[in-house]
């Protein structure tokens, strides 16, 4: 078993790399159509699996494009990973969809729409009570 420190080096390190393969190392059109970046890098205690976290922009028929070229790119990713980075044994890669981007968006959305509600609904009222001060002279 590796260490905490080692653990959260080598999930930097394989981030890094892929980040710099998304750029310019995978030749498919699929991973090049979205815009894709890698968001976080999970590596298992024993450093034999990379759960590789990527955000991808765009419509959801495009999303599911690029998943499936990333898929097909596992062996790739691997192989380049097994040269660029020097351990033992090159972990086995997933790449998952990480949504939380988007959820962020939506709630700050959200939020936005809640304030303006409510700064409408202050100035309503504050029309209200200079409206009931004139009646009362």
């Amino acid at each position: 078993m590796a260490t905490n420190r080692r653990v959260s080096r080598v999930a930097e390190l394989i981030r890094r790399e892929v980040s710099q393969m998304l750029l310019n190392g995978i030749k498919d059109d699929r991973v090049g159509s979205g815009m894709v970046s890698v968001t976080d890098v999970d590596v298992s205690g024993d450093l034999q699996h990379a759960k590789i976290y990527v955000s991808i922009y765009g419509t959801e028929e495009a999303k599911a494009e690029t998943m499936a070229g990333l898929k097909s790119a596992t062996g790739y990713v691997r192989s380049e990973l097994g040269a660029r980075v020097r351990l033992r044994r090159t972990p086995e890669v997933i790449f998952i969809e990480d949504r939380s981007i988007e959820r962020g968006t939506k709630v700050l959305s959200l939020l936005n729409r809640l304030q303006d509600q409510r700064s409408q609904q202050h100035t309503a009222d504050d029309e209200e009570d200079i409206g009931a001060e004139e009646e009362w002279e």
